[in-house]
């Protein structure tokens, strides 16, 4: 996921000017750029997957369902970040162009290079977004999703689900079984 930072310090407005004009995506973290590297085809394939299924749920509800090719503000100062996938149903955000500020759900696919990153720092800065409800981490190495769900006390509490399970993600009234999640994925342990 990250590569090599760049030296020089950026503030949060430079850094947007700038990654205008970047062949490759960079996230930005505390002043700092970090490239952005692909992923596998599984990655890819789980990510389409449960966004098509979203796109279809959410048609005509004025919700925006986002790739991997948008990214989300943490806050006016940064951090800017590239999740797998996202949803924003923030009146504040239907004309975004740059980024997006105020999603209610986060999504990203993982594999075990990445995933002390995922659940790590990007949750630490995703839990800042008051309006995320819903962070889902889905394995790339067996059939497994965690979710963090803000409680109505504003308190982050884990779900786990495998192959028995549905998935439903509270924040877009959406179920959908992990067998639909991983269709004609193979799994790469």
């Amino acid at each position: 996921m990250i590569a090599n930072p760049q030296p020089n310090y950026l503030t949060p407005q430079d850094y947007l000017d700038w990654e205008k004009h970047q062949d490759i995506k960079y996230e930005y973290i505390n002043g700092e750029v970090f490239a952005m590297t692909g992923g596998t085809i599984p990655h890819n394939e789980i990510a389409v997957n449960l966004i098509a299924a979203l796109k279809n749920h959410l048609r005509g509800k004025g919700c925006k369902v986002l790739s991997s090719d948008a990214k989300v503000g943490i806050s006016d100062n940064g951090s800017f970040h590239y999740p797998d996938g996202m949803v924003t149903c923030d009146e504040r955000d239907k004309y975004a162009i740059e980024f997006v500020r105020y999603p209610c759900l986060i999504i990203e696919v993982i594999s075990p290079s990445t995933e002390a990153i995922d659940q790590g720092k990007n949750f630490r800065h995703y839990r800042r977004i008051p309006t995320l409800q819903e962070y889902v981490l889905i394995s790339t190495d067996q059939i497994n999703v965690e979710y963090f769900r803000r409680n109505a006390e504003g308190i982050w509490e884990l779900h786990s689900y495998t192959e028995e399970n549905e998935l439903h993600l509270t924040s877009v009234n959406f179920h959908c079984t992990l067998e639909m999640l991983y269709e004609n994925v193979e799994l790469s342990s």
